[in-house]
């Protein structure tokens, strides 16, 4: 069996508006500024990075409240954007939003 499955924290960078498909599912694409330090070959190293997302269903509807600077703790999967363009795009199923302060992040309550 294959496994995919991200979870990342970060703060919302840009987002696009609220979309419906031609069955009437919201969908939201935004993007994710990620930034932390990880431990690689026994040294720490500084991770910054944007990622794409996109939301669909009630995810959706609840980031279509949020604005750029709003930490938030996402998980979900990852996929090609598209059958043509190959590049990677994070298609999230549960989104948390974040308080407090920690690693230069917001930290969850």
């Amino acid at each position: 069996m294959s496994s995919n499955l991200t979870q990342l924290s970060g703060r919302l960078l840009e987002r696009g508006a609220l979309r419906r498909t031609p069955a009437g599912i919201p969908v939201l694409e935004f993007t994710l500024l990620h930034n932390s330090t990880q431990l690689e070959s026994d040294c720490k190293r500084k991770v910054e990075c944007e990622v794409d997302c996109v939301a669909a269903g009630q995810p959706a509807q609840i980031l279509a409240a949020i604005k750029p600077g709003d930490a938030l703790q996402l998980s979900g999967f990852l996929s090609a954007r598209s059958l043509k363009q190959r590049s990677l795009i994070l298609h999230v199923n549960t989104v948390e939003f974040i308080e407090g302060t920690e690693n230069g992040f917001q930290t969850k309550e």
